[in-house]
């Protein structure tokens, strides 16, 4: 079984490939999200303590959370589950996935480091992997650069730098701001305001109006039904 280890405080992530399965009968009947010890793996890993946050079978499948089974099982799946994207609206489907429980029949079994121990792990906490990405949301980059609501954002934005080209100049890439409010943004919100309180306006009297017609209808319809009582009256004495 290979055992993927992330370290989020670095970025970096090992690969270990164990056979033992003394070892690695101490992550079995282990559930995802559960806390598991990491000294049988050496002596270097002392003192770290390694959360299971999933993994995948020999076929592939990957485990899900809630699945309360060390099995591969069918599960009908629909919009908002995890491990299923609707291509269709409404449309469900029947999935196979393995259950939230470690067992021997997996290939890959992810963890992460919880606690950091005594001694420095080669290739996971004594280097640090950069950042690919920079924020992107307007609240992010103000909070990674402790930012006032008065400072330009689009000055803070993380550049990332293209392959040279020979004879071109340094071109850089950088993401399109989310949530920035810029005087367009409140121009056009203004505009929307304006259109919904004018379809508003325009409703109410359209109401009014229907309902001065509607009595002016019944009242045309009452009369006429006066009439013909009176003139049928009077056909009746006349007669008589």
């Amino acid at each position: 079984m290979k055992l993927n280890i992330a370290y989020p405080a670095t970025g970096c992530q090992k690969l270990l490939k164990i056979d033992d399965e003394k070892i690695l009968s101490l992550f079995y009947d282990k559930r995802m999200g559960q806390e598991v010890p990491a000294d049988r793996l050496g002596d270097e890993w002392k003192g770290y303590i390694l959360r299971i946050t999933g993994g995948n079978d020999l076929q592939g499948f990957c485990m899900m959370q809630g699945v309360l089974s060390n099995t591969r099982v069918r599960l009908l799946f629909k919009k908002g589950m995890p491990n299923y994207r609707e291509r269709r609206a409404g449309v469900r489907k029947r999935k196979s996935v393995r259950g939230c429980i470690v067992d021997s029949q997996l290939s890959v079994l992810d963890l992460v480091v919880m606690k950091k121990g005594e001694g420095e792990i080669p290739g996971l906490t004594d280097t640090t992997q950069p950042r690919r990405l920079g924020p992107k949301r307007v609240g992010k980059i103000r909070k990674l650069f402790n930012l006032s609501k008065e400072d330009d954002v689009r000055q803070y934005v993380v550049h990332r730098p293209l392959p040279e080209k020979e004879g071109k100049k340094p071109r850089s890439k950088a993401p399109k701001i989310q949530r920035l409010v810029t005087p367009a943004r409140i121009q056009r919100k203004r505009k929307v305001l304006a259109l919904k309180r004018q379809r508003a306006e325009k409703n109410k009297a359209q109401a009014a109006e229907y309902a001065k017609l509607i009595a002016q209808r019944q009242r045309e319809k009452r009369q006429a039904l006066l009439s013909r009582r009176r003139s049928s009256n009077r056909t009746s004495t006349s007669s008589a």
